[in-house]
Parts: structure tokens; C-alpha cells; sequence
């Protein structure tokens, strides 16, 4: 495999910090199997692009993801999903025009002072797109209503790997109090099981950044450094 580091710039995560990149160089049909492969040793995806933190001075960025079959949801998710339980969910695979103006002003009310706004329909396309395989999109409605959409890549490594890969979600602002982010990880773990796979993969949590720490309220979780992965239960000592 052909792999580029990409130059130093501002991290998104950690203001005091510089990120640099790993980035799979190579552009061929075997693309949606690499991922396969990578996703397995820490990489992720944005739009055509799978890369990894590769930053010289710092190692807080760390993949998590959840074994779907061990998951038990706490006391306060098990309230979560009765207290939704009048939403409903469905994985498709196109598209919809109704994304995109929820996905603004999901970015405009919520995420002003981040690196995605202002939000534009040509960053989104090439955020969530992909043209070596098919995305999915986990939408949630209260009744005819599009209230969140889980940007869900399904990836198919093998029999004993397959995956979910939970790439980004935004959701209806109106609906803060429902704690659809969470709820839609909820979600993802419920169609991961239905669809017989093994993980859902959270991306990566960034220690000493308050926003990603709802990624260890997943129990049990495993997390990928010194390239294994490492179980971590109720009872573990939970990194920080």
C-alpha cells in the first residue's frame, strides 16, 4: 500500500496543537477493500479520503469502536430509547434533497464556531460522498418528519468484521432535548446486530477534548493504540 503524511496545520480538536495526516495514496477498484482492511488499524473516512492522525508531537486522537454483541446500554440509554420510541429509523442508500437544509442548520445553530461553518452544499457533497462505494444514511422521522440523518458507512471486511462505520450525524435543533446524537448511536448499534455485523466504529476519541467524550459512554468500547486494540468494560479503568 502507497501512503502520503500530509503538512502541518491548526488541529481541529485541540486549538494549542498542529494535526498531520496519513493518508492511503493509491486510487484503484480495490478501494472499498482497503478501507476494509484499514478501518481495522485505526484509519477513517472523509468523502474519497481514508487517513489516520499521524501528528509527531501528539497521540490523543485514538479509533474507538463497539463490539455490538457485547454493548449493554446503561440505565440512562436504556431511558433514551423508551423515551424515543415513538421515532422510527431506516438505512437507505440515495441521497435526499432533504439532507442538505437540515445539515445547515444543524452546523449554523449548533457548530458556529467550528471548522464547517459556514456550511455549503459543495462541502457536504464532498464530506459525505464517495465514489468507491455506496453511502448510507440511517434517517430518523417523528412521524413524516426528517428530524437526523447518521451518515453510516457499511463495511463489509469479512464474516467476523463487518461494521458500521458512524461517520457523522446532525439532526433537528428543535429536538436537543430527545438527545438525538446519542439516540442515533443507539441506532446504529440496533442496525449493526440486524444486519449481523460486529462493530460500530466512532471514529476517534480525542483526549482533552470535551466534545468527543460521549465516545467512551459506550460500555463495553474498544480502543486501537500501540496497534492492537484494547477491551475496556464497567469494571476497566477507563483511558483518559
Amino acid at each position: 500500500m502507497k501512503f502520503g503524511i500530509t503538512q502541518s496545520f491548526s488541529c481541529s480538536y485541540l486549538p494549542d496543537e498542529q494535526e498531520q495526516l496519513l493518508v492511503y495514496a493509491e486510487n484503484n477498484d480495490f478501494q472499498a477493500w482497503r478501507y476494509s482492511q484499514l478501518i481495522q488499524v485505526g484509519f477513517r473516512r472523509s468523502g474519497e479520503q481514508i487517513y489516520r492522525p499521524h501528528c509527531p508531537a501528539c497521540k490523543a486522537c485514538k479509533s474507538v469502536r463497539i463490539p455490538v454483541n457485547a454493548y449493554t446500554p446503561s440505565r440512562s440509554q436504556k431511558r433514551l430509547l423508551k423515551a424515543n420510541q415513538g421515532f422510527r429509523v431506516q438505512l437507505v442508500s440515495e441521497t435526499k434533497s432533504t439532507y442538505y437544509p437540515l445539515y445547515e442548520r444543524y452546523i449554523t445553530e449548533r457548530h458556529a464556531d467550528g471548522s464547517m461553518y459556514p456550511p455549503s452544499r459543495t462541502q457536504f457533497e464532498n464530506f459525505v460522498l464517495c465514489d468507491w462505494m455506496t453511502t448510507h444514511y440511517l434517517e430518523a422521522y417523528d412521524g413524516d418528519k426528517l428530524i437526523a440523518v447518521a451518515v453510516t458507512d457499511v463495511v463489509d471486511a469479512n464474516e467476523h468484521m463487518g461494521a458500521l462505520s458512524a461517520l457523522y450525524t446532525f439532526f433537528d435543533a428543535e429536538y436537543s432535548s430527545a438527545s438525538l446524537g446519542t439516540w442515533m448511536i443507539l441506532m446504529q448499534i440496533e442496525e449493526a446486530r440486524r444486519l449481523g455485523h460486529h462493530y460500530v466504529y466512532l471514529g476517534y476519541y480525542v483526549e482533552g477534548c470535551q466534545k468527543m467524550s460521549y465516545k467512551h459512554k459506550f460500555l463495553p468500547f474498544e480502543q486501537f493504540s500501540d496497534n492492537e486494540w484494547h477491551l475496556f468494560s464497567k469494571n476497566s479503568k477507563i483511558p483518559t
